[in-house]
């Protein structure tokens, strides 16, 4: 591919990602305003959130398969249509029915853009450009952290439609740039095997169960949440729903999770540490609160004391892409993780002040760089198959979300039993130093630079044979 349908197949996949990480929080602002015009009640506002966050986790494995299946191209193209038309319906929305909607279908094709748009850099770039590469997509949720309040404070100004009908043009041109940049036919439709429809349905239910389990689980009353018919009965579903999936996808023809993955220990390690990292992003969102208890200032200005940590990742996310290359990506995640460690144990073991929290998120912000951007990505388009890079890239982002979910539970858990507050929250953040001190212990098994590169060439030589 020439240098310069390079760059612009990168843009496209950037302002793709960037859309949708944008519109996962840049509801936040416009809550009051919908509030007052639709007469919604608190719990309704929770459940048009948690309808994106939901839709979002269901479309990720689902359209990423479907991408190996139909092409990236199509799916891409589809996924941003799903996106577009959500944005419409929030736009023209005469009642909280169709917000719902709205919000639902733009989180379903949210889902397909992410881990698309990172096998496409595996299919169409060459190896030692996809790590820069997979490092500036990874650079998105710190730009739409530091862009999303300043472009949401300016729109209000105007209304809250003007959140989601800027999303419009901006798919417009998006879906007009992948037809002409991305990779077109997928295999003839003579090649593909019968859909996992069953597998399909089994993640679905499963997914679903967890989120709304864990939406409605209390850390202050674990034993009544347990006990309620909205938590404990269904994550005895979820458990039951994830061995029904497993079993089927043993026998799909096409499974969705091709239980064959898992016989390589670099894709189980991969996977283990994807989910480590997404239960300790989830404590990111603790925080302002914790700065709150523990510097008494006000919760207005607690986020403020994020941006460094947020800047430091964006810097360093690119970095750690273009070092992959020199290092390798065992390197990159076991000093990521480090700096994880450190960073967490700062929060959880000293006594707080502005300078103190300020560096341990620059730290923190260094080490999710590594762990949220180009090498867990790379080590699996290395490993996979151009015909399940789609679902690779898909299984990897599922591995995050339930890791977030299931991580805030945690933090919420262990605070709310040692009676919130600053001495609460460090006891979360202690557990969680535990979690990524253990990730660095299982990182250690991954493959070092030399036996990537072989590894790598097989893989190559067997899908071109």
């Amino acid at each position: 591919m020439k240098q310069a349908n390079t760059k612009a197949l990168i843009a496209l996949l950037f302002v793709g990602v960037l859309m949708g990480a944008l519109d996962l929080a840049i509801i936040g602002p416009a809550l009051p305003a919908i509030k007052a015009e639709f007469g919604m009640n608190s719990r309704q506002l929770a459940v048009l959130f948690n309808a994106y966050v939901l839709c979002q986790l269901l479309g990720t494995p689902l359209l990423a398969k479907m991408s190996d299946r139909f092409g990236p191209r199509s799916i891409y193209i589809f996924s941003l249509s799903c996106f577009a038309l959500g944005s419409l319906l929030l736009v023209v929305a005469p009642g909280a029915g169709w917000l719902f909607a709205g919000r639902a279908i733009q989180g379903f094709g949210a889902g397909g853009i992410f881990p698309v748009a990172s096998a496409v850099i595996g299919a169409q770039l060459p190896p030692e450009k996809r790590g820069p590469a997979l490092g500036l997509i990874g650079v998105v949720w710190g730009v739409a952290f530091l862009i999303g309040p300043i472009l949401g404070g300016i729109l209000l100004q105007f209304s809250w439609h003007w959140l989601f009908i800027i999303n419009l043009p901006v798919a417009a041109i998006l879906i007009g740039g992948a037809f002409k940049l991305l990779a077109g036919p997928a295999p003839r439709k003579s090649d593909r095997k019968p859909f996992d429809a069953r597998g399909a349905i089994a993640l679905s239910i499963g997914l679903t169960t967890l989120v709304v389990a864990l939406n409605n689980f209390d850390p202050a009353a674990i034993l009544d949440s347990l006990l309620s018919p909205t938590c404990g009965p269904l994550l005895i579903v979820f458990g039951v729903a994830a061995w029904l999936f497993w079993r089927i996808e043993k026998r799909a023809a096409d499974p969705i999770v091709r239980p064959a993955f898992f016989d390589s220990r670099q894709i189980r390690v991969t996977c283990l540490v994807a989910l480590g990292v997404g239960a300790m992003q989830s404590v990111t969102v603790f925080y302002p609160t914790l700065a709150v208890s523990a510097l008494g200032i006000a919760a207005s200005d607690a986020a403020w004391l994020m941006l460094p940590s947020v800047i430091a990742s964006t810097l360093a996310s690119p970095l750690a892409g273009k070092l992959v290359n020199y290092i390798g990506t065992r390197r990159i995640i076991m000093s990521s993780l480090t700096f994880a460690v450190t960073s967490l144990l700062i929060y959880a073991l000293t006594q707080l002040t502005v300078p103190i929290y300020i560096v341990a998120g620059i730290i923190g912000g260094i080490g999710s760089a590594g762990l949220l951007g180009a090498p867990l990505r790379l080590i699996l388009l290395n490993e996979s198959r151009p015909q399940d890079r789609g679902a690779m890239q898909g299984m990897l982002n599922m591995c995050y979300s339930i890791g977030r979910l299931v991580g805030a539970a945690v933090v919420g858990t262990v605070a709310a039993s040692q009676g919130g507050g600053t001495v609460g929250y460090q006891s979360a953040l202690l557990v969680m130093a535990t979690l990524a001190a253990t990730l660095l212990i299982i990182a250690s098994n991954l493959k070092s630079k030399a036996d990537e590169q072989v590894d790598a060439a097989k893989v190559a030589e067997a899908a071109s044979a």
